[in-house]
């Protein structure tokens, strides 16, 4: 389906951002990674899928706290693909603390990983999409985008504002050929939501198998977590000519989390 289409998925070493990036190379698109981990298992997952697949997989190990980083990962996208049509703007990280006990530098961290990478990317990708009057960008938010959550502040206010910055670039490039559009998943078993089971096990004395079906029971009626298999197949959906209108929404995979 995506043949020809080049894209960059952020943060997608691991969890929801690898697969999306499998699910982008299985359909076609030459993918550049990005994450942090070890090199030797970085390039190991990127051969595998590049054979898998049969697309070009290249990795830029930029630091999406670093606005000039993010540049030149975009800008060494577009030389190796020769342009950029789809950017999925998925890097986050997550520090749990009351507002007055919050780490400065960890609020400083999570806004400019988890919302101004997102802007920083986009607006480095959007020269080549206008080019090619095609493109898509995806941001990966939360059903914290839309509703909040005691102790995160930080990830909070960051999600909130993805989903502000998705409209806003959706209404710039409306009729352009261009869409942007939040995804935002409930809970997704990723290595950072394994903490919080893994703290709230500890905290009650519980097995983490109960700590697991109280972290989804709090939230998420289906009590069963979204997968990143599911997420990387709506973002194929949105490449697609069926998602051709579908631009400025916030679409929620959250098992009825909003509902309630």
């Amino acid at each position: 389906m995506l043949k020809g289409k080049n894209a960059i998925v952020t943060g997608s070493t691991s969890g929801i951002g690898k697969g999306i990036a499998e699910a982008l190379a299985n359909a076609g698109a030459n993918v550049m990674l990005n994450g942090f981990g070890d090199a030797g298992e970085i390039e190991r997952q990127r051969a595998a899928l590049s054979s898998a697949a049969r697309v070009e997989v290249a990795y830029h190990g930029a630091d999406m706290s670093k606005p000039a980083d993010i540049r030149d990962m975009v800008a060494s996208a577009h030389k190796t693909f020769g342009g950029v049509d789809i950017l999925v703007n998925n890097a986050g990280i997550q520090h749990v603390a009351p507002v007055e006990q919050f780490p400065e530098d960890k609020w400083d961290a999570i806004i400019a990983i988890n919302l101004s990478s997102a802007f920083h990317a986009t607006k480095a990708a959007l020269p080549d999409m206008r080019a090619r009057k095609w493109g898509r960008v995806i941001n990966i938010a939360s059903t914290h985008g839309q509703v909040a959550s005691a102790e995160k502040s930080a990830y909070v206010s960051a999600k909130h504002g993805i989903i502000g910055l998705t409209k806003t670039v959706a209404l710039e490039t409306a009729g352009s050929g261009i869409t942007c559009v939040a995804i935002c998943p409930g809970w997704v078993l990723t290595p950072l939501v394994q903490k919080q089971i893994d703290a709230k096990a500890a905290a009650g004395n519980i097995s983490p198998e109960a700590a697991k079906m109280a972290l989804l029971g709090e939230k998420q009626p289906s009590k069963e977590f979204t997968t990143p298999e599911q997420i990387g197949q709506t973002v194929l959906f949105l490449c697609s000519p069926a998602a051709e209108q579908i631009t400025g929404s916030a679409i929620a995979l959250d098992g009825g989390w909003l509902a309630q």
